[in-house]
């Protein structure tokens, strides 16, 4: 039996994908081993995002050729992509090369390989398909919630992303085939599902008249044995008040919202080519807690972008106070080769960058710790997902409907069940 390795690296809809070609390996009788072991093939699904990810990706390919010379090594996803559009060589050290929409076929790849034995290169022109490469889940890594990837592409074209480059324009799955598959994990037992997607406001652009992201929760909140779903990031447009009070009444939806912001000043969202202004932003958030209960809101921030200044820096660290999110994930500015904000004049210092970023984080520490504690007292739900040690203790541990990661005393492996309980700061972790 050959045994294979698989490493992911990036964003959910890649951890999806490498979790959906596992299990095309897995069907077609390979033996999947951890990525440190000696295997026969090693299949990297790597991310172009930014430069550090192209870098990591290539270590990552490298690794796998160190650990086993004579394995094959596939570099499969967005860097593998990335290269091909910009026609730059990929590592000496691979074999064969899957750009996006093609991991479908790696069965197929790997026996034309395994026949030839010739360097194989499977990328398509990805600018200028439209169609939605088509993959499936019947189990997940994670035992309890259950990642879906509905959606891939995007159109919008920020000053600083690469990513409509090497994943393609925008592209959605049919309800019909989210449902399908979402009904066979429900029948595995799975408990919770997280829409999710490249762009995932978007789906449903390229279908017919009546499909949208709204159409596709009220389909998949219909499905027996679901209990929760979440959402991937969402783009502020999204949010209007159809949209909101119509998803506030179902009672499956966790009140958990990751809007994308990027900058809360209003002169860096448009160098950023990000189409909305800070108080449109506002007015989104304003929404979401219209309609539910202290949702848990959560966002992205750059820092450092290129002419960022001083005074536009502390505009965006202004209005992320004034928003008040649960979390808020800071990024430095990370320049990368093929975007617009590349070439920008007034790239910003590395030290520059990291005071904004450490500044942004103390921020964000405290902001998280009010909200956390803001649940003290209150009856919570909670899926345990997995039994874990904390301080030589065997606990359970598990998150709330707006996230909030809880821990509960006990080795009794409760693994999968909903749970109400009241909330303690010792169950916060």
């Amino acid at each position: 039996m050959k045994k294979a390795a698989l490493h992911n690296l990036g964003c959910k809809v890649n951890a999806y994908e490498t979790e959906a070609m596992q299990e095309i390996l897995e069907n077609a009788g390979y033996e999947i081993v951890p990525f440190a072991e000696i295997a026969d093939i090693y299949i990297i699904n790597t991310c172009t995002v930014t430069n550090i990810a192209d870098r990591k990706s290539r270590q990552m390919l490298h690794r796998a050729r160190k650990q086993n010379p004579d394995a094959i090594i596939v570099a499969a996803g967005c860097y593998a992509q990335a290269q091909e559009n910009e026609k730059h060589p990929i590592e000496p050290c691979v074999d064969i090369v899957i750009g996006n929409n093609r991991k479908k076929d790696l069965l197929q790849i790997l026996k034309q390989y395994e026949l030839q034995r010739q360097k194989t290169k499977e990328v398509i022109d990805i600018n200028h398909t439209k169609e939605y490469e088509t993959l499936h889940l019947t189990k997940t890594g994670e035992h309890t919630r259950a990642y879906i990837k509905v959606q891939d592409g995007c159109n919008q074209f920020c000053s600083y992303c690469i990513i409509p480059l090497a994943r393609g324009r925008v592209r959605s799955r049919t309800t019909e085939d989210v449902v399908k598959e979402v009904t066979a994990l429900a029948e595995n037992g799975y408990k919770e599902v997280v829409l999710t997607g490249i762009h995932l406001s978007s789906y449903g652009l390229d279908l017919e008249q009546g499909h949208s992201l709204l159409s596709l929760i009220l389909a998949v909140h219909k499905i027996e044995g679901i209990q929760r779903i979440r959402l991937g990031s969402l783009e502020p447009r999204i949010i209007t008040e159809e949209f909101a009070r119509t998803i506030a009444a179902l009672p499956k939806i966790c009140p958990h919202f990751h809007l994308s912001l990027q900058s809360g000043c209003d002169a860096t969202l448009k160098r950023m080519n990000r189409r909305y202004t800070s108080e449109e932003y506002y007015e989104k958030c304003v929404l979401l807690r219209k309609y539910f209960d202290h949702p848990a809101l959560t966002t992205d921030v750059i820092v450092g972008f290129p002419g960022e200044t001083e005074e536009e820096f502390a505009a965006s660290k202004a209005f992320v106070n004034k928003v008040d999110f649960y979390e808020t994930h800071i990024f430095k500015y990370s320049r990368r080769e093929g975007t617009k904000a590349a070439v920008m004049d007034g790239q910003v210092p590395e030290p520059v960058k990291t005071r904004r970023s450490n500044e942004m984080l103390e921020m964000g520490i405290e902001k998280q710790r009010k909200y956390e504690e803001s649940f003290l007292g209150k009856e919570v739900e909670v899926l345990i997902e997995e039994p874990a040690m904390l301080d030589g203790r065997q606990v359970q541990s598990g998150h709330t409907r707006e996230y909030l990661k809880v821990v509960l005393e006990g080795n009794e492996n409760r693994q999968n069940e909903l749970v109400k309980l009241r909330l303690t700061k010792e169950m916060l972790r």
